[in-house]
């Protein structure tokens, strides 16, 4: 996957989907019907495989099945497994709510405690049925933070940090 903060993953290409070159996708965008509808065009990391251009989508049996132009059969569909799907950063539209983040302006932010102590760098947010999580890199370990306003409760963007407030003996700093 780039590094690249310029281009956002969608979806990462699963295996393929019936004989006619449709293939599963595991879906890492919160709006799927956009960036899955026909004709829409999405980058692809490795870039040697180009964009690819959105033939069919559809919701099936609780998973995205999506068919791309010139992937006719089974034999295209299988070459593309594990294909990450990109978008530029710039598509997205601007948030409304202050309480809401896209995962990668959280991504790389430093954060420190209410005390100040260095608590590591966001290196994920994952999103789980109970809730979503930042992984936070801290001295060569990760450490999972609860993404809720009374551990996390100041997130500043614009200045390049987070303030975490664990509860007391939760984390040893």
């Amino acid at each position: 996957m780039p590094e690249d903060p310029g281009y956002l993953v969608v979806a990462r290409i699963g295996r393929p989907h019936g004989l006619r070159g449709e293939l599963t996708v595991e879906v890492r965008t919160d709006d799927p019907d956009e960036r899955f509808a026909p004709g829409r065009r999405l980058l692809t990391d490795p870039e040697a495989r180009g964009p690819l251009t959105v033939r069919t989508s559809a919701y099936h049996s609780g998973r995205w099945v999506l068919g791309f132009e010139g992937v006719d059969d089974r034999r295209d569909a299988e070459a593309l497994r594990n294909t990450v799907l990109l978008v530029p950063a710039a598509e997205l539209p601007a948030l409304v709510d202050p309480e809401e983040f896209y995962d990668h302006q959280l991504v790389g932010l430093p954060a420190r405690t209410t005390g100040g102590a260095e608590m590591g760098v966001v290196r994920d947010v994952v999103h789980g049925p109970a809730g979503d999580l930042l992984v936070l890199q801290r001295e060569g370990r990760e450490t999972l933070i609860p993404f809720i306003r009374q551990m996390v409760p100041t997130v500043d963007v614009s200045g390049g940090f987070i303030i975490v407030d664990p509860p007391e003996g939760l984390f040893e700093l």
